[in-house]
């Protein structure tokens, strides 16, 4: 029996892609006996409660943080009520459990032969599970993993943009997101719309997002299961770096440039960056 997620058609069309292209896919997940509705309660009654996220599916695209309302259901309760709870629920980093830990590293091992040669090892592997009510929306937002969504019951449509369109995300947006300064969450305007590409999906199919490119979701008219499988390379973080050291550069007056999309590697301001903080850090400690 072939236990392959990505057969080698889905590879090949992610190796065209990979790493600066949004690409649909095929998989073949669908039927997993951890992926579904009642296993994925029980993951989340034992997950810590720092890896749960849940919050009413009725949100406009753009909205922050502080401005989405409380569920008023136990995460438990909202997973096995689904379908009437009108909410969306995100278990993260789901590694944490070893039959989760296991299944993350099959799949993503699979992919291993495309994204090595591209990006370099894959870093910081993590699985996230969306469980979503009926045309629930997951708000305009980036994040800064490399990310393959696939999608397990119900169907959804993800609108992504350019990850370089800085009319959209500028860099002070990105700097500030690496210096833990701006949730991922991004102002959304109308006239945005039309530079985004709609990717409509159905169990069995999934969804290549670069790095930082920005995107927003919204189910169909039936609940929604999908597994995000993502990692860091050396790239990724690199640029996340360049982006602070920016940062750094900006609040003494500087106009720096942005860090070079892939395969600029961006290696000088990251290395200045990684110098400075180890130089706060010693001066910290001198001071304790």
């Amino acid at each position: 029996m072939d236990r392959r997620v990505f057969r080698d058609s889905a590879k090949a069309v992610l190796a065209e892609a990979y790493p600066c292209r949004s690409c649909k896919l095929a998989h073949a997940l669908a039927g997993e006996p951890l992926l579904t509705l009642g296993a994925l309660a029980e993951l989340a009654a034992v997950l810590p409660a720092d890896s749960i996220e849940y919050n009413p599916g009725a949100l406009p695209i753009g909205i922050a943080p502080e401005d989405i309302p409380a569920s008023g259901l136990g995460v438990v309760e909202t997973i096995r009520n689904i379908r009437e709870s009108g909410s969306w629920v995100v278990l993260k980093r789901i590694e944490q459990s070893g039959a989760y830990a296991a299944l993350l590293e099959r799949i993503l091992g699979e992919l291993a032969e495309v994204v090595t040669p591209r990006t370099g090892e894959m870093m910081r592997r993590e699985g996230f599970i969306f469980i979503s009510s009926p045309d629930a929306v997951t708000p305009f937002h980036f994040d800064p993993e490399h990310n393959i969504l696939l999608q397990l019951t119900g169907t959804k449509t993800m609108t992504i943009f350019p990850a370089d369109d800085e009319a959209i995300s500028p860099p002070g947006v990105h700097e500030a997101f690496h210096m833990g300064e701006h949730h991922r969450n991004l102002q959304w305007r109308e006239p945005f719309a039309e530079r985004g590409t709609a990717f409509a999906i159905g169990p069995g199919e999934a969804i290549h997002v670069p790095v930082k490119s920005p995107h927003w979701v919204r189910v169909g008219p039936d609940p929604s299961i999908s597994l995000s499988i993502t990692w860091r390379s050396r790239w990724s973080y690199a640029e996340a770096d360049a982006r602070a050291f920016n940062r750094a550069l900006r609040k003494f007056g500087l106009t720096p440039r942005s860090p070079r999309p892939f395969p600029a590697r961006n290696l000088g301001k990251a290395l200045a960056w990684r110098a400075l903080s180890r130089a706060r850090t010693a001066l910290r400690s001198k001071s304790d």
